[in-house]
C-alpha cells in the first residue's frame, strides 16, 4: 500500500477519476426525462466497456497460451478474467439504478440483459476452473473454455441490434444518441475506467508472478 502511494501512476490517475466525476457531476447536463438518476448511466456504460474489453483480452490471451504455452499468457488471461467481471459486476449493479424510475422494475429479462448476467456467469465459472491450478493441463482446459466464453461477448454487443430490445441504444448506425456534453462525459468516463483497468491489470499480474515464484521455492524446498 505504501508503494502504491508513492507511485506517481497512483496519484496521476486519482487527479484523472476527480477529473471524470467533476465532468459527470458538474459539466454533463441533467437529462429532462430521468433526472439526476442518468448520472448512473456513465458509471454503467464505462463498466460494461472495459468489462467486455477484459473479457476480449481473456480470449486473446488464451489463444496466445495454447499457442506459445507461456506463463505470461496465463496469468493475463486469469487477471483480465477477474478484473473484467468485476468490471461487469458494476455494469449489472448500475443498471437496475438507472433503469428502475423509467422501467418500474429493478430487472427484466431484456436480451441486453440477460447475455450480460449469462456472461457473468460464465467468467465466473472460468475463474473457478482455472483457481489458479499449477498443472498444465488445467491451464490447458481454463484456456479452451476462455476461448468458447467469449463467444457471449458479440451476444452481448450486438444484442440491442439483433432482437427486440427495451434497452436504450446509445450507439447506432445513425451515431451517438447523446447531446454533445454528455457525449463528453461518457467519453471522459470510459477513458478514466479503461486507465483504472490496465493499472489493475499491471498490479494482478505482479501478484500472480509472486504467487509462482512462492510456489516453485515451496515445491523445490519440500523436494
Amino acid at each position: 500500500m505504501k508503494d502504491a502511494l508513492k507511485s506517481p501512476f497512483f496519484w496521476g490517475f486519482t487527479l484523472l477519476m476527480l477529473l471524470a466525476l467533476s465532468v459527470i457531476v458538474y459539466y454533463a447536463p441533467v437529462e429532462r426525462t430521468m433526472g439526476l438518476v442518468q448520472k448512473v448511466f456513465y458509471f454503467h456504460v464505462a463498466s460494461a466497456w472495459v468489462g467486455l474489453v477484459a473479457h476480449t483480452v481473456v480470449f486473446a490471451a488464451s489463444i496466445l497460451y495454447l499457442w506459445k504455452r507461456s506463463g505470461g499468457s496465463d496469468r493475463l488471461a486469469r487477471a483480465s478474467a477477474e478484473i473484467g467481471t468485476v468490471f461487469i459486476s458494476c455494469t449489472l449493479l448500475t443498471g437496475p439504478l438507472w433503469a428502475y424510475p423509467i422501467w418500474n422494475t429493478w430487472w427484466t429479462w431484456d436480451p441486453r440483459l440477460t447475455t450480460t448476467l449469462v456472461l457473468w456467469f460464465m467468467y465466473a465459472a472460468y475463474i473457478a476452473l482455472h483457481g489458479g491450478g499449477a498443472s498444465e493441463a488445467r491451464k490447458r482446459l481454463a484456456a479452451v473454455y476462455g476461448i468458447i466464453c467469449f463467444i457471449n461477448v458479440p451476444l452481448v454487443f450486438f444484442s440491442t441490434r439483433w432482437w427486440r430490445s427495451i434497452h436504450p441504444v446509445v450507439i447506432s448506425s445513425e451515431g451517438i444518441a447523446l447531446t454533445p456534453k454528455m457525449r463528453v462525459a461518457m467519453f471522459v468516463s470510459v477513458g478514466v475506467f479503461s486507465v483504472l483497468y490496465f493499472y489493475l491489470l499491471r498490479l494482478r499480474m505482479k501478484s500472480l508472478e509472486l504467487q509462482e515464484r512462492v510456489r516453485h521455492l515451496k515445491a523445490q524446498l519440500l523436494a
